[in-house]
């Protein structure tokens, strides 16, 4: 008898780990939500190169924990059945530009779709090719106005964590070291604006940051905010998402990437599930 309820305590247990491993498998064949990232990949080898690197690490990101992840370079998908399929929207390095697009992206976000801003998806700077014409994106939804300057060349950062309370900085502890990046300053002051609540800074242990050759372009002290939220929107913008290249050598060789940090992906996974499970 007792031979007998060992045999069945055995099986018991191995046919709670197969129910495990099966639970397991439809779980990551069944994603709870859906990204799509826009992108236009044909300027800047730094900027080509880390939308290359998503697409190969956020499939890989989605796999694991529960998203799946479309790209797309035809910005005219940005359109209200287009975008309905999806729960959060990444740009991962330019805006739109058509005034349809535009308004359609504008109407996504305040009826509660969630998106994820990278590095040169913020920038505007008139006169450029990417001129500042979209006061709602620029000033009201980011808050950032204008780009003013940059550090070079692309270093790495020790990030100071602003708001440890909030479930995108889940697990980072006080500060990380980012990967290596051009860093952005901006015309607006975060700090003054009630909306705006600033989720990463460059610490000051970072200082200074960049290395020239210009002077301008290496910082030695300030404060630079390098992602934050605007709280009206399920929205997140992040500096990261310059790769450094070798420019200087003439090689363009790819010196870093972005996703090889553990961490950073840590608060870019946490964003993603932040944004794609909570209510407006």
């Amino acid at each position: 008898m007792k031979y007998f309820f060992g045999r069945s305590a055995m099986f018991a247990a191995l046919l709670s780990g197969m129910l495990f491993f099966v639970n397991t498998a439809l779980a990551q064949q069944k994603p709870r939500f859906k990204v799509v990232a826009f992108f236009t990949g044909k300027n800047d080898r730094a900027h080509i190169s880390f939308v290359g690197e998503a697409h190969k690490r956020l499939p890989e990101l989605g796999e694991k924990n529960g998203f799946t992840y479309d790209s797309t370079s035809n910005w005219d998908n940005l359109n209200a059945e287009f975008l309905s399929k999806y729960q959060v929207v990444l740009f991962l390095d330019t805006r739109p530009e058509k005034p349809g697009q535009r308004a359609a992206f504008q109407k996504y976000m305040e009826n509660g779709g969630g998106w994820i801003g990278f590095h040169f998806a913020a920038f505007a700077l008139t006169p450029s090719a990417y001129p500042q014409n979209w006061d709602w994106y620029h000033d009201q939804f980011l808050g950032s106005g204008q780009y003013k300057s940059n550090t070079w060349r692309p270093t790495s950062a020790v990030l100071k964590v602003e708001a440890p309370k909030s479930p995108a900085l889940k697990g980072l502890g006080s500060t990380f070291k980012a990967s290596p990046n051009e860093w952005y300053r901006w015309e607006k002051d975060l700090t003054q604006n009630p909306d705006i609540q600033i989720l990463l800074s460059i610490d000051p242990s970072s200082f200074p940051l960049g290395t020239g050759p210009k002077q301008h372009e290496i910082w030695h002290s300030g404060y630079y905010p390098v992602a934050w939220t605007n709280k009206k929107y399920k929205m997140l913008y992040m500096n990261m998402g310059h790769n450094d290249i070798d420019y200087e050598g003439k090689t363009n060789k790819e010196l870093s990437f972005t996703f090889d940090n553990e961490a950073q992906n840590r608060f870019l996974v946490n964003a993603i599930l932040w944004l794609a499970e909570r209510k407006k």
